[in-house]
């Protein structure tokens, strides 16, 4: 039940975050998306990793990593980079921006697929999401939309990861190509934590802490 329940809570904290404090700097934000792109990519690498290489074949479950991260830049074609902190602004001239919205829903339900056979997953999941609805609470605010419908919204976007988590429990077929979607949020995973960790910043000294921070969600991720 906690890891339906955590993802949630972390999206409902980061909106609540935002109609609370109405945060204006972002290096903090920052800082923190660089802990979850760590905590991400080490639990890749740690547990899902060597997991869906030993139940296929190299070449196989190759070509789904690869799918996921091309699947992962498709989706970053309509969410601007949301999911690694970006919103850039030129989204915020047209209507309601739907495809921006659907893409992030479709990569939250994909990252929740793995937290059925990997519990240790859901906390980078939890700290990956607190920034991503910071992000997005502020530019749905920003775009001058009604509080009421930013909670709704961001509600329906909390509910995408425990969907993920609970797909595979009642989907024979999702059972059967367990490891080839692993696979392929594997891919997902590796681009959003890469990006978010080899982003350059012309600050020298933010460029430190952000070494300690991603120093910090390795050493986490390999403890859990």
């Amino acid at each position: 039940m906690i890891n339906y329940l955590l993802p949630v809570l972390a999206v409902l904290a980061g909106l609540l975050f935002v109609l609370v404090v109405k945060p204006e700097k972002n290096d903090h934000l920052k800082l923190l998306l660089a802990f979850s792109g760590a905590f991400l990519l080490a639990l890749t690498v740690f547990d899902l990793l060597p997991e869906v290489y030993e139940h296929g074949s190299d070449k196989k479950t190759g070509i789904f990593i690869m799918a996921g991260i091309f699947l992962q830049v498709f989706l970053e074609y309509f969410s601007q980079g949301a999911e690694h902190g970006h919103v850039h602004p030129h989204v915020k001239r047209s209507g309601f921006p739907w495809l921006l919205f659907t893409s992030l829903s479709i990569h939250s339900l994909l990252e929740g697929f793995p937290i059925h056979e990997h519990e240790n997953l859901v906390y980078g999941i939890v700290i990956h999401k607190i920034p991503i609805a910071i992000i997005l609470s502020t530019f749905f605010l920003d775009m001058g939309m009604q509080r009421g419908k930013v909670i709704l919204l961001l509600v329906v976007f909390a509910l995408m990861t425990p969907l993920g988590s609970f797909l595979p429990s009642y989907f024979d077929i999702l059972k059967t190509y367990y490891h080839e979607i692993s696979a392929l949020v594997i891919g997902i995973f590796l681009h959003i934590s890469t990006i978010i960790l080899f982003e350059s910043t012309e600050n020298h000294r933010h460029n430190i802490r952000k070494l300690v921070v991603i120093l910090l969600g390795v050493t986490a991720a390999f403890i859990l």
